[in-house]
């Protein structure tokens, strides 16, 4: 296995028993290749209802995007909204896309409370702050069409969003109520604790090394034995590998970075985030921030191309966040990591299915953890034996993305445009 990257979340999890690497054969009616939230949910509720189920993780639990992200639950599509929704699906799949979205963050902490998940999960809201006078009529209608599906949206005036935030310059915004925060790696245990519980069998340390069909099911082969499974679901999310290799074709990989401070003073912490939301505005060049239970501020970003990106972009985030933030002077730095992000060419989760009995789902589009929770009992209604294309999200062809190798460049290559239209847009006050 590789060793666990030093991200923020890993640092401060608690810690639990290793699952043992497979040896021997087994056999499954749900087979889940893929330790994050994807897998972990698909499994619990599969289990739960009463499959024999077997997740196989190549390195370990949360090693992946599930444990390199920022800890948000936000519970809408990072660029759609339902209008959008109804006008590219139609109905009924609109609304079923729509309920799962609505209520996943709803689930994620009503899945916390019942399994006892200490992860320092706090259900205090979403934030996200308008830049501009047309963001913030943008947001005015995402409200709009939120509230209509009995969500707890409000819109914030500029004085409200200073209030909440502690951040002035902002047009204003609107909220999530039921958004929140949470240690994305310790939910990501608890889950795998919990599906074991119910039934899972979990392996760590356990590649799937090849997949093919055997009969009326699978066969996936592992170091230390194969699986015999009726149904396979692919929860490797933008870590696709070789399995399926027209998988890797099929979205976009966005590296993403983030940073966490040492611990702030209270004179600080009091001024910002008095409530304990998170907060992403509608900046091109994204701005996140959040703290975490020890009081440390956490925020990321894209990188512009070019070498030493892992130095330079760490540095250049927790400068851009000093300005934001109005504080006398940056933070020392204590963890910086990195994650991949899958991002679907319309920027909604899709389910595909490149053979019979077996499925992949991609989710995240930046909102990973309240979607691919939410995947997880659409999938476990599937291994059930209900069809693929009765599901929530949508069933998507096996299509690679045309020129695929460049246009997976655009956004960090279209990043210095993004900011600069950020800057004309943006009132003199706001930091940049």
């Amino acid at each position: 296995m590789t060793p666990v990257p030093e991200t923020l979340w890993h640092a401060t999890a608690a810690a639990i028993p290793p699952f043992p690497p497979l040896a021997g054969g087994a056999e499954a009616d749900l087979l889940v290749v893929g330790g994050g939230f994807t897998g972990l949910s698909a499994a619990l509720h599969a289990a739960e209802a009463g499959l024999r189920v077997v997740l196989v993780e190549a390195e370990g639990i949360a090693f992946g995007a599930t444990g390199r992200n920022a800890g948000f639950v936000v519970p809408n599509f990072a660029k759609v909204d339902p209008d959008d929704v109804r006008a590219k699906l139609g109905e009924p799949r609109a609304a079923r896309l729509l309920a799962m979205a609505a209520g996943s963050a709803d689930l994620v902490f009503a899945l916390i409370r019942r399994h006892g998940i200490a992860c320092e999960a706090l259900q205090s809201g979403w934030i996200q702050p308008s830049h501009s006078d047309a963001a913030l009529a943008r947001a005015r209608e995402r409200v709009r069409q939120w509230q209509a599906l009995d969500r707890p949206a409000e819109l914030l005036d500029a004085e409200a969003v200073q209030a909440l935030t502690g951040v002035r310059g902002w047009r204003g915004g609107w909220i999530d109520r039921s958004g929140g925060v949470l240690n994305p790696v310790a939910y990501a245990r608890g889950l795998a604790l919990a599906a074991a519980a119910a039934g899972a069998a979990i392996h760590e340390g356990t590649p799937v090394t090849a997949l093919e069909r055997e009969g009326q099911g699978w066969r996936a082969a592992t170091p230390g034995g194969d699986i015999r499974a009726t149904k396979v679901l692919l929860a490797t999310n933008a870590h696709a590998g070789g399995l399926w290799p027209r998988l890797a074709r099929s979205f976009f990989p966005l590296k993403v970075f983030q940073i966490a401070t040492e611990p702030l003073a209270p004179s600080v912490r009091d001024r910002l985030l008095p409530g304990g939301q998170c907060v992403s505005d509608s900046r091109r060049n994204l701005f996140t921030f959040r703290f975490d239970a020890g009081n440390r501020l956490i925020t990321g970003g894209m990188h512009i191309l070019g070498p030493g990106a892992a130095t330079r972009v760490p540095r250049a985030i927790l400068a851009r966040m000093a300005r934001a933030l109005d504080l006398p002077e940056a933070p020392r730095l204590q963890f910086s990591w990195s994650g991949m992000a899958a991002v679907t060419p319309d920027f909604l989760p899709r389910l595909i299915e490149p053979a019979p009995g077996l499925l992949a789902a991609f989710a995240c589009n930046a909102r990973g953890i309240a979607l691919t929770t939410a995947l997880g009992p659409e999938l476990a209604r599937w291994a059930a034996g209900e069809p693929a294309d009765n599901l929530a999200p949508p069933l998507a062809p096996l299509r690679a993305i045309p020129f695929h190798g460049l246009a997976r460049m655009a956004p960090n290559a279209l990043l210095p445009l993004s900011i600069l239209r950020d800057r004309r847009e943006s009132p003199p006050g706001l930091a940049r």
